[in-house]
């Protein structure tokens, strides 16, 4: 791979990047839909040949075409080339006996200690906005060994506390996360189009590990609604993404020019 790419990326490209290059080969990562299924097709693609992907409709090990991956896992084509085709439940079983090495999900909200809210803007009762809710979000987050989070880095996404605790994080920091019986999972990484984030190791709250290529320290804390800890060492960059990944990527989210559109039936009409 060539590190000095001279194609340009856009942030969700480094986001995407960045969370592939953290999936490792022979693994379990139980995947969402969008960012965390696309970073990890990327990942089989480039460095873990097998890395098995579970999506929470009951499927494990599909095979993605490229321009094709699902935007939901009730789509047949989330299916296409599975190994194997369980339920949800059994899904979530293998989770809890410890089973899956990741679980990679997004959040329209995340807090200082990495809590996710996909829930509600706004007060519970009377939102501003209602979300999506969970789905299997918090399950993922409550049993998988390595919690990735992604999301766009912004302020109104990076909020001293949620507004709701759709999944658990570090939750009121230190640990209050093990108090409440979660002890074996847990946060590891907040991957954003700004920065890769940690968490310190006593106090669980949220720490500045790397900035993505061409950010400042100052645009991650711009862009965040509440104080980071940042390493008394200073903060490294991370490598940007090179032409390989870029070319893969882009594989994978686009359709190829010669694939033609879906018929509609119509056509067959006189």
């Amino acid at each position: 791979m060539r590190a000095d790419t001279a194609v340009r990326w856009s942030g969700q490209e480094a986001m995407t990047v960045a969370t592939s290059r953290l999936l490792e080969d022979h693994r379990v990562v139980f995947a969402g839909v969008g960012v965390p299924l696309l970073a990890s097709v990327l990942a089989q693609q480039l460095h873990a040949p097998n890395l098995t992907v579970v999506l929470e409709g009951g499927i494990v090990d599909p095979r993605m075409e490229p321009g094709l991956l699902p935007i939901s896992t009730n789509e047949m084509r989330a299916a296409h080339g599975a190994r194997m085709l369980t339920g949800i439940v059994d899904v979530f079983h293998y989770a809890q006996r410890g089973a899956f090495d990741y679980g990679v999900v997004g959040a329209a909200q995340v807090d200082t200690f990495g809590n996710v809210n996909t829930s509600v803007i706004g007060d519970y009762e009377a939102p501003r906005v209602r979300l999506p809710g969970s789905g299997g979000a918090n399950d993922i987050v409550s049993s998988c060994r390595d919690i990735i989070i992604v999301t766009k880095h912004e302020r109104r996404r990076f909020v001293e506390r949620v507004d709701f605790v759709t999944s658990p994080g570090f939750l009121d920091g230190g640990q209050s996360r093990e108090d409440a019986g979660l002890v074996f999972a847990r946060p590891v990484a907040v991957i954003t189009d700004l920065a890769r984030l940690g968490f310190d190791a006593m106090t669980r709250r949220m720490t500045v590990e790397a900035l993505q290529p061409e950010v400042t320290l100052a645009d991650v804390r711009d862009a965040t609604g509440f104080d980071l800890l940042v390493p008394d060492e200073g903060v490294p960059t991370l490598p940007p993404p090179t032409d390989e990944e870029l070319d893969v990527l882009r594989n994978l989210e686009h359709p190829p020019a010669e694939t033609s559109a879906p018929t509609t039936g119509r056509e067959l009409q006189p």
